[in-house]
């Protein structure tokens, strides 16, 4: 398992059926970057309550509206007319470098937040999953099931 939370993202993303999990997932409401964090956490032991889920959803969402919503709805715009304009086709390209950049900062500061929480602590399987997607609408229990086994290999 990853030390940080990046890493951890990068590997997770990687595996097989993650991608299209993570990006169900996204439409439906959930924040792919909350997560990943949520079980980066559960992996690492921390348990899970209210408080740490409100300082965790604080970090994510003034950054997720204000910085990388808007690179992501740009590069979408985007995407019909690059598919046949090289020099669209090549500024999205970069539009997609900074949204991942932007992610990526995300990670980091949701890591910052997290990473005095004690670890090896007991928790319930599932609650980081359950409490980072509250409030999002019709999620894919199937696309949770695949990211669940991605990160944690069973």
């Amino acid at each position: 398992m990853s030390s940080d939370l990046w890493s951890f993202s990068l590997g997770t993303y990687a595996s097989p059926g993650v991608e299209y999990a993570c990006l169900q997932l996204q439409s439906a409401g959930a924040n792919v970057c909350l997560l990943l964090c949520g079980l980066w956490l559960e992996q690492r032991g921390v348990a899970c309550n209210d408080h740490r889920l409100q300082l965790l959803r604080n970090v994510a969402e003034p950054w997720d509206t204000d910085v990388v919503r808007p690179l992501r709805a740009l590069r979408l715009q985007w995407k019909a007319g690059a598919s046949d304009d090289a020099e669209l086709n090549s500024l999205r390209e970069q539009v997609k470098t900074l949204e991942l950049e932007a992610e990526r900062h995300l990670l980091l500061r949701l890591e910052r937040s997290a990473q005095h929480w004690p670890q090896c602590e007991v928790t319930e399987h599932s609650a980081w999953l359950e409490g980072v997607t509250a409030g999002a609408a019709h999620l894919d229990r199937d696309a949770l099931h695949q990211l669940r086994v991605a990160a944690t290999g069973t």
